[in-house]
């Protein structure tokens, strides 16, 4: 299987958003990236879109059901939210959707910082393998793995995106 090219993924993304937003009305939104791939997307994509917006960041660590199970990854660092979340409409931007767990965390983390007036989710790709029933407004593309594949996202700059093969 090859793997889309990311920027070509990120200027078909930043026509979408751009779209989507429109048709809602939205004019300042403010722009949340997932850590660490969902922060390297978020700001491929401002830079597609020519938008000078704050980035803000988003650890979701804490607040993952399964971080009993799996402990504090080492490279836990603060959320860093450079702008209010009450009533604001808000993009929450991630690399890969695949369980829809690391989303309903960020929406819980969010949520603890404000109520926001809405949530648009943007995802590089969706391996459409999910558990909660969670989509993304805009996607950059919809793959379907096997069981024994993942995808990763290498960046900041430039994003590769690398088929790995766990098979004995």
């Amino acid at each position: 299987m090859s793997l889309p090219n990311p920027a070509e993924l990120i200027s078909q993304m930043a026509t979408r958003l751009k779209a989507h937003l429109e048709h809602r009305g939205i004019s300042e939104p403010r722009y949340i990236g997932i850590r660490t791939g969902g922060v390297w997307v978020a700001q491929a994509l401002l830079d597609e879109l020519g938008s000078d917006s704050p980035l803000g960041t988003l650890d979701v660590s804490f607040y993952r059901d399964d971080f009993s199970q799996n402990g504090l990854h080492p490279q836990v660092r603060p959320s860093a939210l450079p702008f209010e979340i009450e009533g604001q409409h808000l993009v929450l931007i991630d690399d890969v959707l695949m369980s829809g767990r690391t989303i309903r965390a960020a929406l819980n983390e969010l949520f603890d910082y404000g109520r926001p007036a809405s949530v648009t989710l943007v995802c590089l790709l969706d391996l459409d393998a999910g558990e909660l029933p969670i989509r993304p407004n805009v996607v950059g593309a919809t793959l379907s793995l096997a069981a024994h594949e993942r995808v990763k996202l290498s960046g900041p700059l430039p994003l590769v995106l690398e088929l790995q093969d766990f098979a004995l």
